[in-house]
């Protein structure tokens, strides 16, 4: 399954088309992006095999420039790349896919949040995720507080209170993964 109704919370086990879609995804980034990007990687819930996620696939993209990146605007949308100003983290540009974005239904399926390629947000998504992936227990409570946020919050318009419910999590989080990068990723989890 992949797209979720926008204001809704559900979650699903993970499923490896999201691989694959997120591949196929990252694929037309580059061809569109080009040269303007200096890396894009699949990243959020859906990048760590071992717990559920929403079914929206998360791609961030690691910019050299912004404007380069706003200027294939017109190209990006014609790809279904909706840009979503507005609803932007500081420092950061969100593009989204989906039959909500061009009119046609509800459903979200791809959210791209295209960040510096020397900021601090592209290695936070990077080391957020690998960190999961590389210490399963850590990835299972991720997963028990985002079943129980869903529970709570399953109409949620925009996500705000699944998303405020996540915030000490993920930052907790990020600071081990940023120990454990520092400390040149070993076996067991910064103390």
């Amino acid at each position: 399954m992949l797209g979720l109704k926008r204001g809704t919370v559900a979650l699903c086990l993970h499923e490896e088309a999201w691989e694959r879609e997120a591949a196929r995804t990252i694929e037309t980034l580059w061809g569109i992006l080009g040269d303007g990007a200096a890396d894009i990687q699949h990243v959020g819930s859906t990048s760590v095999p071992a717990i559920c996620a929403k079914p929206i696939v998360d791609i961030a993209v690691a910019a050299r420039y912004f404007d380069q990146v706003l200027e294939k605007r017109p190209v990006l949308e014609a790809h279904g790349f909706h840009h979503r100003p507005g609803k932007n983290i500081e420092n950061q540009e969100l593009f989204a896919c989906g039959s909500y974005y061009d009119g046609t239904g509800e459903e979200q399926t791809h959210f791209i949040h295209v960040v510096s390629a020397d900021s601090p947000d592209w290695q936070d998504y990077l080391n957020f995720r690998d960190y999961l992936n590389a210490f399963p227990a850590e990835a299972k409570a991720y997963e028990a507080l985002k079943i129980s946020l869903a529970a709570a919050n399953p109409e949620d318009a925009g996500r705000e209170k699944y998303t405020a419910g996540k915030h000490d999590f993920i930052r907790e989080t990020l600071q081990k993964a940023v120990e454990w990068v520092r400390r040149g990723k070993p076996e067991t989890p910064a103390d």
